[in-house]
């Protein structure tokens, strides 16, 4: 299986996950095509995993704010609000407790599994 991810591949056969470049995945398909291996391509596609923009609109707070309480940089909170990284669940636990709002309220719930 191949996960593209912003011009990198990873790639799983089995239990193994390694990272190849662009010019080592197209060698990749050229061999599992000569050799009649089964692959499957699966599209990327980002996910909107935390509410964290929202909440701080709702709060009329800025990510500029939120970075100075958590003692972050501001690029940082910046990707968590574009959803381009995630907090991890302490951060995020604090982030509701700064913005006095459920953990819950931050986090999306997800289309499907």
């Amino acid at each position: 299986m191949i996960y593209d991810v912003s011009g990198s591949f990873f790639c799983c056969h089995t239990d193994t996950i390694f990272f190849i470049s662009i010019d080592y995945w197209v060698k990749f398909i050229i061999f599992a095509f000569k050799f009649n291996l089964p692959i499957m391509i699966v599209k990327y596609e980002k996910q909107k995993l935390n509410r964290i923009k929202i909440v701080l609109a709702e709060t009329e707070k800025t990510g500029k704010w939120l970075a100075e309480q958590l003692g972050r940089d501001p690029v940082t909170v910046s990707k968590w609000c574009t959803n381009s990284a995630q907090p991890d669940l302490q951060t995020l636990s604090c982030i509701a407790r700064l913005l006095k709002v459920e953990l819950k309220s931050l986090i999306n719930e997800p289309e499907s599994y």
